[in-house]
């Protein structure tokens, strides 16, 4: 299959050298110093394993229309980075392509063949000008929940922390051919790729652990492991995904693990920095509207008080306010021993 990534950071990176590792055809789009550096040696993954994983047949452009009709085009983008590409992608598309969404958080399509008095309905917090709903071609987009621990950690490199799982789904819940072959593609290249029937449980399962376990860190410093085994850390943590819960169990979503087992399944993560923690170490402007924001914007939608989720919003705003306006990189300080 040919396929186009847009976003060769972590995820995309990950992701992409994998497929390509496999035989398949992959195209990065990519910027600066990461451009330079795929066109140079391909994209490198330094696997959880000790393995390093050289994808050298992966080619890199940062021109959409370069790259031409692909089979397949993979948004790794963050959330409120999709909408500045939007424009750019129609030069990728044939009759049958299609598009995998690797956002985390509630996506921009998310009422679309949802059902019930909300369908069609349109996240402001996470597609504030319908840009993305308006020009991604619903019919195309397959649902994707990323579940890898990943960090760009030079220009072409990717350091692999753990996981290897992106469940798929259709946004109607059928179990089609082309979203079929897809799985079958990515676990050719070693990667688990379930077809799912309800995409959208698997999303707020995901999200579960985000909407938390980003913001928590990113105001904090603290890592998936600190935050979990540091009792006030645990119990904010549970009162967020309870709230959030309430939610999405109003919206007709279902959990198929607990509240404790979701925590549990952090805390093995280990000493690891949130993707938001990083941004916020690198100064770059960080996840907040997808993935806390749009709780906050659904818990309003269907009446049900989200005041814990609101109160880490809130103050997650406002870091990034200060991330973006006074144009810092806000770092934790190593205190020396005396």
């Amino acid at each position: 299959m040919r396929f186009c990534i847009v976003g060769a950071g972590a995820i995309g990176g990950f992701v992409g050298a994998k497929l390509a590792a496999a035989g398949e055809d992959v195209t990065f789009i990519a910027r600066w110093k990461n451009l330079d550096a795929i066109r140079t040696r391909g994209m490198t993954v330094k696997m959880n394993d000790g393995t390093v994983l050289e994808a050298r047949n992966a080619k890199a452009t940062e021109s959409f229309a370069a790259v031409g009709h692909v089979d397949c085009v993979i948004l790794a983008l963050k959330s409120h980075q999709v909408e500045a590409v939007v424009h750019q992608l129609p030069p990728l598309f044939g009759p049958k392509t299609t598009i995998i969404t690797m956002q985390n958080g509630i996506p921009f399509w998310y009422f679309h063949k949802h059902g019930g008095e909300l369908a069609g309905s349109r996240v402001k917090s996470v597609d504030p000008n319908g840009v993305c709903l308006d020009g991604i071609p619903a019919e195309r987009i397959i649902g994707c929940v990323v579940y890898p621990a990943t960090e760009l950690v030079a220009p072409g490199v990717v350091h692999h922390v753990e996981g290897d799982r992106f469940p798929l789904g259709e946004l109607d819940g059928s179990v089609s051919n082309r979203v079929k072959d897809l799985s079958d593609v990515f676990v050719k290249a070693g990667l688990k790729a379930p077809v799912l029937e309800n995409i959208r449980n698997e999303i707020w399962l995901k999200l579960w652990g985000n909407l938390t376990f980003n913001p928590i860190s990113a105001l904090t410093h603290a890592t998936l492991q600190d935050i979990c085994q540091f009792p006030l850390g645990r119990e904010l943590a549970a009162n967020m995904m309870k709230e959030a819960q309430a939610v999405a169990e109003k919206l007709g979503a279902s959990f198929r693990v607990t509240l404790e087992k979701r925590i549990e399944g952090a805390e093995k993560v280990g000493k690891h920095k949130t993707s938001m923690l990083q941004d916020v170490e690198a100064g770059r402007a960080i996840e907040i509207d997808a993935l806390v924001g749009s709780v906050v914007e659904l818990g309003q939608l269907t009446g049900v008080p989200t005041p814990t989720i609101t109160a880490i919003y809130n103050a997650s705003k406002l870091l990034a306010h200060t991330i973006e306006t006074e144009k810092v990189a806000v770092r934790g300080i190593a205190i020396p021993q005396v």
